[in-house]
This record gives C-alpha cells, structure tokens and sequence, in this order.
C-alpha cells in the first residue's frame, strides 16, 4: 500500500487578485492527483484545504463553474498560457505546475472570476436577437434549407465564454474591437428567415466604431474555440454582406 508521502500530487501557480481595484499575485498549491482530474476538481481540492504548498493557510481560490461540462461558458481561464474552459482541460494532458491566470481581455472581479458584461453590450449594439410578436399565434415559422439549418446549428453552439477574445491580439485595453464572437452571431441572426428582416440594422451597427474593421483575421480565434465553431468562415461572409451594406448605403437603393 502507498503511504501518504508516496501520494501523487499536482502543482498549480494560480495568480491571485483580492478585488478588482488591488494588485495581483501568485500563490502556488500541491493538490492530490485523482485519475482523470480536471482543473475544476484540482480548484475543489484548494477550496476544501485553503493550505499554499508553504504550509501557510489562506483563502480560497474563488472561480466560477456551472455546468461542468462545457456548456455555460463560465469557468473560462488561461491554463498554461491557452485559453480554455477549466471543466474540460485534464489535468493528464497539462505541463506540471500547472499555471493559471485570469483572462486579461476582461476586468477581473476578484481570483479567477472575470465580467464578461462586455461581450453581452456588444450582442446588444448588434441586435443580435430574432425579434417576434409574441402577442398572438403566428402560426408555423418560415423553413430553413438543410444547409442553412445545419450551417446555423455550429453557429448557435456559442456559449459566449470569452475564449476566443483572450485569444484575438484585436481585443485589448488599446482598441474598442468587439471582437470575434461577434461574426458568427451576426450571421447567425442574418441567416434566421425572420432574422434577415433587420440584416440591414445588424450589419450597419456592425460597421460602426468597434466594429468588424477592428479584425485582423489572425485567426487565433478558431484554434481556441472550444466548440469548433468557424469563426473565420463568418468572418469572411459578414465581410462580403458588409460591402454590399455599403453599396446599398452609398446609394440608397434596395436593389443590390
């Protein structure tokens, strides 16, 4: 039988931040390892022993999960060096002592807990929704094509983590950018039978200060989506329903 000294343990540097208006620091932890550990499970195992690898007692590490498989977006982090989501990232497949930070791209609310309250103004500076008249029935919705239905359904797996911002070198404190999650949304709604009624409105505000021109189509996006979704496809075609907006915008014809 192993003893306690022969446990495998897990090394992680996680940098540290009290509130959102102090400075940061780093504090490392030694974990026991489980088979098949997760980042999350390695973070429960902090919270149960609030003990550095000094010895030293302190406070938890605070961080933010729902779902614990890939689904609410939440527990995004950077995890040596790569964005990603902490529920899915395996402690196996990760470079010891494993490091962790925040994402920058985004204000940070104390440890690994970020606001991500600005990719949701940018959903709204878009209207990127399907609006409806929900005060009586509208009887059976319009019928998508095959292929838009599927081109629709790898669009609408955006779960708005916040990968894809942290990983585009257009989003940062310099620029107004709104980054690359943005394309796919705009499409997304332009592709809907009843969405494309107001394509006009999204891709204008698309157009404006922040808006698609702030891309510079590194394409760091598509490698960190943890959803595989093409970003850089909806990049180039809100681009092309860009230019003809602008055709259509010059010269005030409806007929292009």
């Amino acid at each position: 039988m192993p003893t306690a000294t022969d446990q495998k343990t897990v090394e992680l540097i996680i940098e540290r931040q009290s509130d959102p208006d102090s400075g940061s620091y780093t504090e490392t932890f030694s974990v026991p390892y489980t088979p098949n550990m997760n980042i999350i499970s390695a973070l429960m195992s902090i919270r149960e022993n609030p003990t550095n690898k000094a010895g030293e007692k302190t406070t938890p590490v605070q961080w933010d999960m729902s779902c614990l498989e890939e689904v609410c977006g939440i527990c995004s982090m950077v995890i040596n060096d790569v964005p990603r989501q902490a529920c899915s990232t395996l402690v196996d497949e990760l470079e010891q002592p494993i490091r962790i930070h925040p994402m920058y791209t985004f204000p940070v609310v104390r440890d690994l807990i970020i606001d991500r309250d600005s990719m949701f103004d940018s959903l709204k500076q878009v209207k990127a929704w399907i609006p409806i008249d929900g005060t009586y029935d509208l009887g059976a919705g319009p019928r998508m094509s095959e292929d838009k239905r599927l081109m629709a359904y790898e669009l609408s797996k955006c779960f708005t983590c916040g990968v894809c911002q942290e990983a585009c070198p257009n989003v940062n404190d310099k620029s107004d950018f709104m980054g690359p999650f943005v394309f796919s949304q705009v499409r997304l709604k332009n592709a809907h039978p009843t969405g494309e009624m107001n394509s006009d409105e999204r891709i204008n505000a698309f157009m404006e200060d922040g808006g698609l021109q702030g891309c510079s189509n590194s394409q760091n996006c598509v490698q960190v989506c943890p959803k595989g979704i093409p970003i850089t496809t909806s990049i180039a075609a809100v681009n092309r329903e860009a230019s003809l907006q602008s055709f259509k915008n010059f010269f005030g014809s409806d007929n292009y």
